[in-house]
């Protein structure tokens, strides 16, 4: 039990850091895509 303990531990963290900064970056992403879609409508 204490093995799976220290594995979510070791893993788990960076795992959920990894998936706050591609939501961050998908955020990013998409308000740049927004914006070269509203200059190709001018």
């Amino acid at each position: 039990m204490e093995e799976w303990m220290r594995l979510v531990q070791e893993v788990g963290f960076p795992i959920f850091v990894s998936f706050y900064l591609m939501h961050r970056v998908e955020t990013k992403l998409q308000a740049i895509h927004d914006a070269l879609l509203g200059l190709k409508a001018l």
